[in-house]
């Protein structure tokens, strides 16, 4: 078998008998054991569980049980989701390791499509960093330069599947926790529509933060995401059903869409000029499947609706899913819990109400002026490791350039609740990956699908292997 097949593939193999569930399970184990100690993307393993889920999924699938769409697919969930049974520290020294006592719906999702959960895997202190490192596992490392980082916050799912320890792996993103380590670790990062993956409680803001999966395939980000998008009956915030299933989207025609090109980051930052080769590129080739692909100067946040996200939701998300001891928590981190007691209740709903009213009218483009927006992932290359968390820590006050060029570009689309996928077409002169990023209008998914799909038949980026994991 080979460790960098697509899921589908091997759900696929599965269940037509050509390699059991066990034999897939000792594959992936195996390579964790070989190449996990240098990019610590699993920070907690739970092998003999695995072991003993793979084997009854065999023994499932020789009794002709029915089975699910991904029976025996095995990965790892992101320590940031809880797991009944297994902890969930977030990362951070202060939170507790003792086992949860309930599942995300997300994870119900998995289990009940027939995945075997296999390790949890790293990621910043409590998600609130661009970068995969934290004070109690250690940094991630980029599997396709060790000194660079994977990206953040689920920069040790991405770590995982590029290095081929997992065919896919389970992330979420608020900020663009998806696509940052996508983008760095040449994979392709679908961040779902708001409320489109059930969340037992919907945080930063509400409901910014959105479940999802990263993976190297095209067709396993459609299908994975019919499994985790089921509806919940217990939910009051639901996304419009699609039209189709999602798996059925990749290799339709879109028709001819009007895609606007920005370059230019919305932080005002510099823009490295491999990312903006990247979207350039992208554009050419959309332009010459016969889309409209022409520059815009789209309406997006304000100055002022962009620092109260960073100043007051992003905070205020730690109180969502609070610290045990906020005293361990890491500089960055705590200064931000120790602010929040000083905002009133006030100043957090009229930040609220601004994002709202802002996000209205960001939205309204989409259909009006453009159908998808193309931009970079980040604006710049993946920066070198334990430097996000360093200038983090060092200066708490204020977020740093280190930070702030990694989310210049996907931090629009977590506040206004769009779909946005990363998708990996370009390589830097160096070998490092380059993303460049589509957002589609609310709950099109299926748009960005098709865009990607045909992006991925024409550049072939499932053959990139970093070379030490081939």
């Amino acid at each position: 078998m080979d460790p960098f097949s697509s899921a589908v593939t091997i759900a696929n193999a599965i269940r037509s008998r050509q390699v059991s569930p066990t034999e897939v399970a000792e594959m992936y184990l195996h390579r964790m054991d070989c190449y996990n100690g240098e990019l610590n993307a699993i920070v907690w393993r739970n092998d003999d569980e695995v072991r003993a889920a793979a084997a009854a999924a065999t023994r499932a699938v020789t009794a002709n049980a029915d089975l699910g769409s991904f029976h025996g697919v095995p990965l790892p969930i992101k320590d940031l989701t809880s797991v009944a049974g297994q902890p969930n520290t977030m990362g951070s020294f202060g939170v507790s390791d003792a086992p949860r006592t309930c599942s995300e719906p997300v994870v119900d999702r998995l289990i009940e499509a027939g995945c075997i959960l296999m390790g949890r895997s790293n990621t910043s202190e409590m998600g609130t960093l661009p970068a995969t490192e934290n004070a109690r596992y250690g940094p991630t490392a980029n599997p396709w330069s060790l000194s660079r980082s994977p990206g953040g916050s689920s920069g040790g799912a991405a770590a995982a599947v590029a290095a081929g320890l997992a065919p896919l792996a389970h992330g979420n993103d608020g900020g663009g926790s998806l696509r940052m380590p996508a983008s760095a670790c040449g994979l392709v990062g679908l961040k779902p529509s708001r409320a489109r993956v059930p969340q037992l409680v919907q945080s930063w803001w509400e409901y910014c933060t959105t479940e999802g999966m990263i993976t190297r395939y095209v067709a396993d980000a459609a299908a994975i995401l019919d499994v985790i998008s089921r509806p919940d009956p217990h939910g009051w915030f639901q996304a419009p059903a699609p039209s189709r299933p999602f798996a059925q989207e990749p290799g339709r025609g879109c028709g001819r869409l009007r895609i606007g090109l920005l370059l230019d980051a919305p932080t005002g930052l510099p823009v490295d000029p491999e990312c903006a080769h990247a979207a350039t590129a992208a554009a050419t080739m959309l332009a010459a499947m016969g889309h409209d692909v022409r520059p815009v100067t789209p309406e997006l946040l304000s100055s002022q609706a962009a620092l109260a996200y960073v100043d007051m939701i992003i905070p205020g998300s730690l109180y969502a899913h609070p610290f045990d001891h906020p005293d361990s928590a890491e500089p960055y981190n705590r200064y931000r819990w120790e602010r929040l007691q000083k905002v009133h209740a006030g100043e957090y709903v009229q930040a609220s109400v601004r994002l709202q009213l802002e996000s209205r009218r960001i939205v309204a483009q989409w259909g009006r002026d453009f159908d998808v927006l193309l931009t970079p992932t980040l604006a710049c290359q993946p920066p070198e490791l334990g430097l996000i968390r360093d200038e983090a820590n060092r200066a708490v006050e204020v977020a740093q350039p280190s930070a702030l060029l990694m989310v210049s570009f996907t931090m629009l689309a977590s506040v206004t609740g769009q779909p946005a996928i990363s998708l990996p077409v370009h390589t830097a002169p160096g070998g490092l990956p380059i993303g460049v990023q589509l957002i589609g209008a609310p709950f099109d998914e299926a748009t960005l699908l098709r865009l990607a799909a045909a992006l991925e038949a024409q550049i072939g980026w499932p053959g990139a292997i970093p070379a030490r994991y081939r």
